[in-house]
């Protein structure tokens, strides 16, 4: 067999969109019209076509996982003689900035809690988890920002595992995309949900393996699916440049904008400052730490130019 290796030892099966539609089978669409359009970014593109043949298949499919590991976790609890709190099911939404994370997570959130029996279903992000913007410049990674390094794991960890041990009322921190930086002294609280959904540029990101051979925890560590939202260098530089100079139009306006002095550049100048900013943080972070992390998803969706998923790649089990 003259077979290349990277498809001889593919983990993945790959499905074209028009194939992956069909796995929809009867599943319900539970959302209309007006909702759908609510879930999209103002940036991103979300229509009932691509609820459909995307996202339903892929709701069917969470189902399926959910139950599956509810199974297990109770079969566990019996092996071992325990009485536990029930187990949130906890997945994780990758991809790089201006890819369409948020969508995805919105319209997973609303599909997973129309399931029934209605189960809950939380959403953060790791935007709260950040360093504020005080300590990254302290620490002079404010360039940096969204690189692994900027965030504060310790907390985000014992996040996790707060809500993976089944313990109520979890506080998350807010972020504020308006001020750029993490609200002092505001939380979110995540209480005992079904199902949470974690999304951020690198939670699937790995550590460093100790020479000691101690454990290193990472935040994909208690993830039970994951999905990685891919696209090309090229559209996602250029779907990023559009969301600047869509932004430089409004919310860069507001005088508490971090962003405010770009409120008036020109399109030529609000273009270059862009760029800039693309190459010197967003591309450095999507080659060194982010795209590394897509084998590690159980789920990829790729993107085309216009912001439709083309194909879908299922880890094998």
């Amino acid at each position: 067999m003259d077979m290349r290796a990277d498809q001889q030892y593919n983990p993945y099966r790959n499905f074209s969109r028009e194939q992956w539609a069909k796995l929809r089978d009867d599943t319900p669409m539970t959302l209309e019209a007006g909702e759908i359009a609510a879930l999209r970014s103002m940036y991103d593109r979300l229509d009932l076509r691509e609820v459909e043949e995307i996202y339903l298949p892929l709701s069917r499919l969470l189902s399926i996982y959910v139950t599956a590991t509810q199974r297990l976790y109770y079969a566990q609890r019996k092996f071992l003689g325990i009485e536990d709190r029930k187990m949130p099911y906890i997945i994780g939404v990758a991809g790089s900035v201006a890819v369409g994370k948020s969508t995805t997570a919105r319209v997973l959130q609303a599909l997973l809690a129309r399931w029934s029996p209605r189960p809950k279903v939380d959403l953060v992000t790791t935007d709260g988890f950040l360093y504020p913007n005080a300590v990254l410049e302290r620490d002079g990674i404010m360039q940096k920002k969204g690189f692994p390094e900027s965030y504060d794991l310790p907390t985000l960890l014992q996040f996790l595992s707060d809500i993976k041990a089944g313990r109520n009322a979890v506080r998350a921190p807010v972020y504020s995309h308006l001020t750029y930086d993490v609200v002092p002294n505001k939380w979110v609280e995540v209480d005992q949900p079904d199902i949470l959904i974690v999304e951020g540029v690198n939670v699937l990101q790995t550590g460093r393996l100790p020479r000691d051979g101690k454990a290193v925890p990472v935040v994909s560590d208690f993830f039970d699916f994951s999905v990685y939202i891919d696209a090309d260098e090229p559209v996602l530089r250029d779907w990023y440049v559009r969301r600047f100079l869509a932004l430089r139009d409004t919310a860069f306006h507001d005088p508490r904008s971090y962003f405010n002095r770009y409120a008036l550049l020109s399109d030529e100048e609000a273009t270059a400052t862009a760029l800039a900013i693309w190459e010197r943080t967003n591309l450095a972070n999507l080659e060194d730490n982010i795209l590394p992390t897509r084998p590690r998803a159980t789920l990829i969706l790729k993107k085309g130019a216009d912001h439709v998923v083309e194909n879908v790649a299922l880890r094998r089990l």
